[in-house]
Parts: C-alpha cells; sequence; structure tokens
C-alpha cells in the first residue's frame, strides 16, 4: 500500500518497464458562490476546489522524495496545496508526455481524479472526498 509520494518513486523504480510520473499541482480554492461552510473549510484547510496550478512529469530516477518536488516547485514561485500523480508506462515522446499531463489536468478541472493518487506537501497520501451535485 502507498502512504507516501517516495514508496510511489520507489514501486515505480521497480516497474519491468520504464514509467514516467505525471504530476498536477493543485491549490484548493473557494468554488464560485461559497456557503459560510465552504468558506471555513477552506480557511481550516479541509475543503475546496481544486484549481490546478503546475504540472510536470519526472522519470523516477530524476525524483528522490517529496522534498525534492517542493523545493524545485517552489522556485517557481506557485504555492500548491495538494499533489495529484499519475504513472504512465512506455511513455514515447514529449508530445505524448504532454497530450497526457494535458488530459490530466483538464480530469482535474472537471472534478475527475479517480485515476490519480493524492499526496499533501509533506508527501503523506491522502484521501479526497468528491462532492456530488444533486
Amino acid at each position: 500500500m502507498l502512504t507516501t509520494l517516495d514508496d510511489l518513486i520507489q514501486e515505480a523504480r521497480l516497474q519491468p518497464v520504464p514509467q514516467r510520473l505525471l504530476f498536477v499541482l493543485t491549490r484548493a480554492e473557494l468554488p464560485d458562490f461559497p456557503t459560510e461552510a465552504q468558506r471555513d473549510s477552506v480557511e481550516h484547510g479541509e475543503g475546496g476546489v481544486l484549481t490546478p496550478v503546475l504540472c510536470v512529469d519526472k522519470c523516477p530516477t530524476e525524483l528522490d522524495n517529496m522534498a525534492a518536488l517542493a523545493e524545485e516547485s517552489q522556485a517557481t514561485g506557485v504555492d500548491w496545496d495538494i499533489a495529484l500523480v499519475a504513472a504512465m508506462d512506455h511513455p514515447g515522446s514529449e508530445d505524448v508526455i504532454e497530450s497526457r499531463l494535458s488530459h490530466l489536468v483538464s480530469a482535474v478541472q472537471m472534478g475527475d481524479i479517480g485515476r490519480m493518487v493524492a499526496f499533501n506537501r509533506q508527501g503523506d497520501a491522502i484521501e479526497l472526498a468528491t462532492a456530488h451535485v444533486h
């Protein structure tokens, strides 16, 4: 069971086929027309809408741990709260990787995060609840 990003990196390194880790870094923000309860939950770091702010791909051998990812992303000046990660077998060309990253960003914008693993800034796997619209 994956409990940290470091676990995921190690698991990806052990795969018999080349892997590429695709990261969509997100910021938890208030939805349009938020309720008071939504405002409170975001202020306490417990809710909000995930907005993609940065995406990057990494070979598992290019990244040692979450601290390295956080340090690298800090250099961009972009603040983020949650990293969503997917893995890709046989990544192929940069165009294929860029297309997959674009698809993942669109999926996050639509709230479709079920195929990605979520990690907080400390690198711990977290479970995200999705809101259901009635």
